[in-house]
């Protein structure tokens, strides 16, 4: 039966560019048209004249804001065959047919011959059922909340340091801090509001796990603040004040928002993941495991846990040439941002749980050379790998010790102890930062490279004389 290769450039503003291919690279038909059921309809059909009776069409398009969604869920119900390529692959092939023009129809024509020229590395879209869909979009709504809520704290970090150099906001944002603030974050206001009002609002904030102490060292930063500055007219006071307000009660807004979408991700996890699969595994909790429920998806669309590490973008890149075969790539940083992080994040958590993860991120720290972020990165990977198992063979998740043994938390934590602990030595060589009495040591490698390979003989240099030794 012949084949029917539809590309199709979407536009969000303008209308979608398509053109019709068969398996001879022939054109059938160029068209325009718009995410509405006539104008999607006539695309089909224009694309099936002439082709035999049962002809499936294969449609491929790149996620294009959210103007994929229409076209995918047109085709895919007429029970046509849909493909959603990353823009980096679409982008490499459009290089070469647009060397001396650029057109949307030549986008749309690069589209169509992806079926032909990379089969291998399309892989058919798979739409969501309801309560997954509802998952996906209450786990990024969490997401961008947060990532959104972050941003509001580090800019009324940001602003209070500007109206107080002496800020005591240096760890976490508090409600009793945000109470100030609202209120006094001018300096000139603050201290004549007094020690006994600053501490009964501070107390109430906090329901009196702070006091005086704390209001003491607002009221501090104040008076600190106003003999530094005085009465410069380069100091907006007030308008710094209005805007750390601000600031403030758009984070509370955010964070009001986040709550009522965690409650509901919370019950279209239950739905997706009644037995709390991906919850079982060291590492991802609360937030963890919806993300990594619902970037998955159905599980036997991954073939095996490699695939799906190599989706999350955990896997090295790939440097062949001849016999050469270069290690110590850095990660592809494929497929989904939220879960790459989450995952790595998870893996420093995961690693104080469990022994054969301990291991990993032993092997990394001490043999190997890596720095405490690559280390992570690796036992994030192998964390993939075991998610994906986990959630395809619909069981819970055992923590082993590393000869397969199951144990208990408290005895995997004393295996950790015991055998996987990285000494502090090797610790501090890895880490980038200055100590306090100067620089940051060297890295030791104990006659070994960063990848834990013995040196290259050609790299054996005489300091003192510049001869290469000879290598034996």
């Amino acid at each position: 039966m012949g084949r029917r290769l539809v590309g199709i450039d979407l536009g969000i503003a303008s209308s979608h560019t398509v053109r019709v291919l068969d398996e001879q690279l022939g054109q059938v038909c160029r068209r325009k048209c718009e995410p509405a059921v006539a104008s999607l309809a006539a695309i089909e059909q224009a694309a099936l004249h002439g082709a035999e009776e049962g002809t499936v069409l294969e449609v491929v398009f790149e996620p294009t804001g959210p103007a994929w969604l229409p076209v995918a869920v047109f085709f895919a119900a007429r029970g046509h065959r849909v493909f959603r390529v990353s823009s980096a692959k679409a982008a490499d092939l459009r290089r070469f047919f647009s060397r001396h023009a650029k057109s949307n129809g030549i986008d749309a024509d690069t589209l169509a011959r992806l079926p032909l020229v990379d089969p291998a590395g399309l892989h058919e879209l798979e739409l969501p059922g309801p309560e997954q869909a509802a998952l996906d979009r209450r786990v990024r709504a969490c997401d961008r909340l947060t990532r959104a809520a972050s941003e509001h704290k580090v800019r009324i970090k940001d602003l209070t340091r500007q109206l107080m150099p002496l800020s005591p906001l240096t760890g976490d944002l508090g409600a009793a801090d945000l109470a100030v603030l609202e209120r006094y974050a001018d300096p000139r206001a603050l201290l004549p509001a007094g020690r006994a009002r600053l501490t009964r609002l501070i107390a109430k904030a906090s329901h009196n796990h702070q006091g005086s102490e704390r209001a003491e060292q607002w009221r501090a930063a104040a008076a600190a603040a106003v003999e530094l500055y005085g009465d410069h007219p380069a100091v907006a006071f007030t308008d710094l004040a209005a805007e750390v307000a601000t600031e403030v009660r758009l984070l509370r807004a955010t964070q009001a928002e986040l709550a009522q979408h965690a409650a509901h991700r919370e019950q279209a996890y239950r739905w997706v993941d009644p037995a709390g699969l991906a919850r079982s595994l060291p590492g991802l909790a609360e937030v963890g495991g919806p993300v990594v429920t619902a970037v998955m998806g159905r599980p036997g669309r991954f073939p095996t846990g490699a695939h799906f590490k190599a989706y999350a973008g955990l896997t090295p890149r790939a440097s062949e040439t001849g016999e050469t075969d270069r290690k110590g790539q850095p990660m592809s940083k494929a497929g989904s941002r939220l879960l790459r992080v989450t995952l790595i994040r998870a893996a420093d958590t995961a690693r104080k749980q469990d022994p054969q993860l301990a291991k990993v991120y032993y092997t990394q720290m001490v043999e190997r050379g890596a720095d405490h972020l690559k280390a992570s990165c690796v036992v994030a990977a192998r964390l993939a790998e075991r998610a994906h198992t986990v959630l395809r063979r619909g069981m819970p998740y055992v923590i082993c010790d590393t000869d397969g043994t199951p144990v208990n938390p408290e005895q995997a934590k004393a295996i950790i102890t015991q055998q996987w602990t990285v000494p502090a030595e090797v610790r501090a060589r890895r880490r980038s930062r200055k100590t306090k009495t100067g620089k940051a040591p060297q890295h030791a490698h104990n006659g070994r490279d960063r990848r834990g390979d013995p040196p290259h003989p050609r790299s054996s240099n005489n300091a003192k004389t510049g001869v290469k030794q000879k290598a034996s």
